[in-house]
């Protein structure tokens, strides 16, 4: 049950936003939104106000908001045609359909904000939890427990600052001064080259040690300013992943085992809400990237297939045509189609697996 709850947040709040975006940016421009719904189907309970019937609908898996004259083909009254979607100029009706993505990203923007101005960042410390045999470590007598305070005189706060100045040392010796204790120790090390797994499992050469972190972690307050700005650079790196995470996938380097669909976000969210609502929140900010590339796939029936039909149509100053966009959109809905019973596949995989 806490699953479930969980994943309704969470849907929830992905689903509002992008359709928030939507929304806001149809009605900037002056087109008349019909429905604002959260879910599918039948109507639950709602409220219209003006025109706009704001509903929760009965199939918690979506949401959609439903503008005056979106089909192209469809009948529109006259009096209609000033806040037709169809109407409106290319541009306005491309930033209509890119805002939802868009509300994505903000919205993961804002929750690493407020993540990073609650509870600070955490930094992984600069200590040995291991040390592999027959590597350099090993040989210059590096030690389980002993944190690494400076590398050629610069002082090392952090694991990050101390592996990327191995990376970069090509095999040059490195002069390592060692924490034991009280005890203060000096020792050269030279790393060696190695083939490693990157995080697709990819083969990689890579210059190290020999060791690896022991999981100590320091938090560190962040200001106004500066969480704002880590809040976007956070947000690019995971818009980054999953960009990457998709070529591998049509590359055929990462496995289609990896996706999860419903299934497997209701167990996460549950297992991240027993964790406290930063967890959730983080995981929330997470799923809202991911949401947003996706959407922006040049898939029909997509946002990214709605903007791929508009910049065609603002490259050739008509729109394409009706039949090209109706076998577009069905074999856009195919592959959906496909991915829905593909990720559900692997969600009852794993359940049974477990």
């Amino acid at each position: 049950m806490n699953s479930i709850f969980a994943f309704i947040i969470v849907l929830g709040v992905l689903v509002f936003f992008h359709e928030l975006g939507h929304f806001l940016v149809a009605r900037l421009f002056g087109v008349g939104v019909e429905k604002f719904s959260l879910g599918f189907g039948p109507r639950i309970f709602g409220k219209t106000v003006g025109r706009t019937d704001y509903r929760v609908s009965a199939i918690p898996l979506g949401g959609y908001v439903k503008m005056v004259g979106e089909e192209p083909d469809a009948e529109i009254d006259p009096e209609d045609i000033p806040v037709s979607f169809t109407h409106k100029p290319v541009l306005q009706r491309i930033g209509i359909v890119a805002a939802g993505p868009i509300f994505n990203l903000v919205l993961a923007v804002l929750i690493f904000f407020f993540i990073f101005q609650i509870s600070g960042t955490y930094i992984l410390k600069p200590t040995i939890g291991s040390v592999a045999s027959e590597t350099p470590a090993s040989e210059g007598g590096l030690q389980k427990g002993d944190v690494v305070a400076a590398i050629d005189g610069k002082e090392i706060k952090t694991w990050e600052e101390m592996s990327e100045i191995i990376t970069a040392s090509r095999g040059n010796p490195l002069n390592l001064t060692i924490l034991r204790g009280e005890e203060r120790v000096d020792v050269t090390i030279a790393a060696d080259k190695r083939t490693t797994k990157n995080l697709f499992g990819e083969d990689m050469e890579r210059y190290v040690i020999g060791v690896t972190s022991a999981g100590d972690y320091f938090t560190r307050d962040m200001g106004f300013f500066e969480s704002i700005g880590e809040s976007f650079v956070q947000t690019y790196r995971i818009t980054e992943l999953t960009v990457l995470t998709i070529v591998k996938l049509i590359q055929g380097i990462v496995s289609t085992d990896t996706l999860g669909g419903p299934i497997m976000i209701a167990q996460l969210a549950g297992e991240q809400a027993k964790e406290g609502v930063a967890s959730l929140s983080f995981l929330i900010a997470l799923l809202s990237v991911n949401l947003a590339v996706l959407n922006i796939l040049p898939i029909p029936v997509l946002d990214g297939g709605h903007l791929l039909f508009f910049f065609i149509e603002l490259v050739r100053g008509k729109p394409v045509s009706t039949r090209v966009r109706e076998v577009a959109q069905q074999a856009g809905l195919f592959v959906l189609l496909m991915l829905m019973i593909l990720v559900f596949y692997n969600d009852i995989a794993r359940i049974l697996a477990s």
